[in-house]
């Protein structure tokens, strides 16, 4: 049996708890990260939901937005939901700063308001049925660049996808019952660490 894989969560806002939760589940050990120092040593790390703008003003301290823009580049990384704003090339309904790590982009709050979140159960590129996808306040993927795979989608939209060691989804499976995105990610960083 291989170590457990070091994970960490982006622990400023969002459900970060919820994460940490489901990795420990799958038998990773997850680390609240809140520090640029605590980067280091890590297998690869999510950066949770909540309101990018407000995670933005977090990360304009300590160099931790350069630190973790150098990280993501290189070490894997799932982001969801406001986490999948802060990785894409490109984010509308009002511009903001972002890592640009994958080529895409991102709409925020596309879907309306709290109130117009709901869960669905889509087909997906996952093994297993129906994905369960927890949308709040959700941004949309507008526009995929062709080096992304998409994996799962929202009438016709994208909402999960993937580009070598990068995951960003706009739903939040850290919130529902299905713990398959989270699995993958974890695959996604084992096969990195043993390339």
């Amino acid at each position: 049996m291989s170590e457990p894989l070091t994970i960490g969560v982006l622990a400023l806002q969002g459900a970060y708890d919820a994460h940490a939760r489901v990795l420990a589940s799958l038998g990773a050990t997850p680390k609240l990260i809140r520090l640029p120092a605590e980067l280091d040593g890590l297998d690869g790390l999510i950066i949770p939901g909540g309101e990018s703008t407000t995670m933005l003003k977090s990360l304009e301290r300590d160099g931790f937005y350069e630190a973790l823009e150098a990280f993501v580049h290189t070490t894997p990384t799932f982001g969801t939901c406001a986490g999948a704003i802060l990785l894409a090339s490109d984010v509308a309904n009002s511009t903001q700063r972002s890592f640009a790590a994958l080529d895409m982009t991102v709409e925020r709050n596309a879907y309306g308001r709290q109130n117009d979140s709901k869960i669905l159960h889509e087909p997906s590129a996952l093994p297993g049925g129906p994905l369960e996808m927890v949308f709040i306040r959700a941004p949309r993927i507008s526009r995929a660049g062709a080096g992304l795979e998409v994996l799962a989608t929202r009438d016709g939209d994208p909402t999960l996808v993937r580009a070598g060691h990068l995951l960003a989804a706009t739903f939040h499976p850290e919130l529902g019952h299905d713990t398959r995105v989270h699995q993958l990610f974890l695959d996604l960083v084992r096969q990195k660490k043993n390339e």
